[in-house]
């Protein structure tokens, strides 16, 4: 069979008219980067922020084209919003008959119903969305993400966890999770499942070593598409690993999701804190509630002597969260443990629960699900997915 190329997918989409309906969707420039890999077409189309869901029928087009076409495994099309394409986007008719909406699910009995925040839609079923975040890469967020998720499922919560790095998913490998995640009716996603955590990860979707090369509103995109097109059934806790930095990724999720809370990972050096600053003062722009901060690395000790070592220093992290005036979460030691059973895709908590650093991500936990259950609650609204 013949692959699919990027020239035979934009011929395709050309048969999609776009909202003047008089244009194809490729003609008006409203089509991004095509990305193809193992057979699946990924794209996103570009539209005025305020008229997406009125052109969801122009997205359904778009995505059923290119499922038809010889060769194609299956495709990811998503409407992303840009300010500029939106400004110059022609003017449209009414779109007749729009498709009908579906009544989101109930929250989960025991989590706290965070309120959607003003023009952020929630996800039907999730009670709780909180990202973990760090301003830098290599101090070891994936990792605490995953253990975090993980203490919070030991503590008798019902938890998923979204891989929000698209360029370097760590998922698949932390939690042991190969193959590909199956679709409902051709669209929804169903979850992949390890250690009684449902996850979604673009690694599910790509091979380990393809370089996903996107521009921001792809990035978004996908991002956007994972968390709402996704099968996630009734959770408390959605955990979201978000990439390293303060980028596209973090300000779409940040920006267009009703985020419980944020936690803050740092290693206890200055170099690493003034780079957390950063991630800090993002959430705190966007009015996203910082939860607290983790010191990770925090010591060594070594196995032999059992004597410590502050490696990175030590108590960097609480200083700074007494500082600004957030909970500090704990310490996590540098053990040869956590980068073994992290590789080996069986995190601590999950493999050795009765162990000490096992404890120190189950008290984690709860000091973050303290922070979700006290934050004023009131009746979440009747959520509708058109």
């Amino acid at each position: 069979m013949t692959d699919v190329t990027k020239e035979q997918v934009l011929e395709t989409l050309k048969t999609v008219r776009g909202p003047d309906l008089e244009h194809d969707i490729v003609e008006l420039g409203m089509v991004s980067d095509v990305f193809i890999s193992d057979g699946k077409v990924y794209f996103s189309i570009t539209v005025p922020a305020d008229r997406a869901k009125e052109l969801e029928p122009m997205r359904l087009a778009a995505e059923r084209v290119i499922k038809e076409m010889p060769g194609v495994k299956g495709a990811l099309v998503t409407l992303t919003a840009d300010k500029k394409a939106a400004a110059a986007a022609p003017a449209a008719r009414p779109a007749a008959n729009p498709p009908h909406g579906h009544a989101g699910h109930d929250h989960g009995a025991h989590a706290p119903q965070q309120p959607p925040r003003a023009g952020k839609i929630g996800v039907p079923g999730i009670g709780a969305i909180i990202a973990v975040a760090s301003g830098k890469g290599g101090v070891g967020k994936s990792t605490t993400a995953v253990n975090l998720a993980l203490g919070l499922l030991a503590n008798g919560l019902r938890v998923g966890i979204l891989d929000a790095d698209i360029y370097g998913p760590s998922m698949p490998r932390l939690l042991k999770i190969s193959g590909r995640p199956t679709q409902i009716d051709g669209r929804i996603i169903n979850p992949m499942e390890n250690y009684g955590l449902k996850v979604m990860s673009m690694g599910f979707l790509v091979d380990e070593e393809t370089a996903m090369i996107w521009r921001g509103p792809m990035v978004q995109s996908a991002l956007l598409q994972m968390l709402r097109e996704v099968a996630w059934g009734e959770l408390d806790v959605l955990v979201v690993d978000m990439p390293p930095g303060t980028g596209d990724a973090q300000l779409t999720m940040a920006q267009q999701v009703p985020l419980a809370g944020a936690v803050i990972v740092s290693t206890p050096q200055d170099l690493a804190l003034i780079d957390a600053r950063k991630g800090l003062n993002m959430f705190r722009k966007v009015e996203v509630p910082v939860l607290g901060i983790v010191e990770n690395m925090s010591y060594f000790i070594a196995p032999d002597t059992g004597t410590r070592y502050d490696i990175f220093g030590h108590g960097g992290a609480r200083r700074e969260a007494e500082r600004i005036g957030v909970p500090f979460l704990g310490e996590v030691p540098l053990t040869m443990n956590i980068r073994e059973t992290s590789d080996a895709g069986t995190p601590l908590v999950a493999s050795e629960p009765n162990g000490i650093v096992a404890g120190i991500y189950r008290g984690i936990a709860a000091k973050v699900w303290e922070q979700l259950a006290g934050q004023s609650q009131r009746p979440a609204p009747a959520i509708v997915f058109e």
